[in-house]
């Protein structure tokens, strides 16, 4: 019927998808800001991401989130080992009572003639997907850390802040359930609004870049006052300095000595005068006697 050629559509649409989200594991042309190339799943996972393979995301979405909430609410490794001891004493208890009944294990009339193994090849594709998935966070943690996209760091930035605090309040599981629903709706949230988004953004980015501006030029016309200032208190110290140091020599330089004028030393021998004031003495009692 209609309902059963649908499915059957719906069903080949999304093999298809799955189909083309595998073969999209390629390397990438993008390079990082050291030159070096990108992994296989950055293709993957931006294709998986941006929602061009819409039944394939929305299933990866369902799924992990199915995921989440089993590893919450069930003891996944309480029914391993429950369904590992179950096939174990079956096939055990079969081959057993084969054996005591009809003389032959009934276990081992089941078994093939030669075991599974996995082939070097498969080995070697597991291995280097499973390498290359290593080095796509390895890299992504890397480009974030040394901001080669500074809005992806901003982000990362607001992401880690925001799950300090969440933490205290929400358990692990719920952190993982947030992170899976921004990873999965965020982007598609994005491509429905894409205009409105990055009209919003490069307005933001302009008031950011005038207010820049303005800092900016604040900054300038303060630092060169401050210079102004710096330039004149040095000058007024230098002069202050150059006086005190003419001060310093005017003081320290030793004045003249004024010749001062001796009496010469007489050539001849002076007369006495003790005997010539006795004469004038003696003179005028001589005349009084007279």
């Amino acid at each position: 019927g209609p309902v059963a050629q649908n499915v059957k559509a719906e069903g080949a649409k999304t093999r298809d998808e799955f189909a083309d989200l595998a073969n999209s594991k390629t390397i990438p042309d993008q390079k990082t800001a050291t030159g070096q190339n990108l992994t296989h799943y950055h293709s993957m996972f931006y294709r998986l991401l941006s929602w061009k393979n819409p039944r394939a995301t929305g299933i990866a979405f369902a799924s992990t989130v199915a995921f989440i909430f089993a590893a919450r609410y069930l003891n996944l490794i309480r029914y391993i080992f429950k369904t590992s001891y179950l096939v174990l004493g079956a096939t055990a208890t079969a081959e057993i009572a084969g054996q005591l009944t009809i003389g032959r294990g009934l276990t081992s009339q089941f078994r093939p003639r030669q075991y599974f193994t996995i082939p070097k090849a498969s080995l070697e594709r597991l291995t280097d997907d499973f390498e290359q998935l290593i080095n796509f966070f390895v890299i992504e943690s890397q480009r974030i850390v040394f901001a080669e996209n500074v809005y992806v760091t901003v982000a990362a930035f607001f992401a880690s802040l925001i799950s300090y605090f969440l933490i205290k309040w929400v358990p692990l599981w719920g952190l993982g359930l947030i992170a899976t629903h921004i990873a999965f709706l965020g982007p598609l949230i994005y491509i429905k609004n894409k205009d409105v988004i990055d009209a919003q953004l490069e307005k933001g980015y302009t008031i950011a870049n005038q207010q820049a501006q303005q800092v900016k030029g604040l900054a300038n016309q303060h630092a060169g006052n401050a210079m102004k200032t710096v330039q004149g208190y040095t000058q007024q110290a230098t002069a202050k300095a150059q006086e005190t140091v003419n001060q310093y020599r005017g003081r320290s330089t030793s004045p003249e000595v004024k010749k001062q004028t001796l009496p010469s030393v007489p050539k001849h021998e002076p007369i006495a005068e003790s005997s010539s004031e006795e004469e004038d003495e003696d003179e005028p009692v001589a005349q009084a006697a007279k």
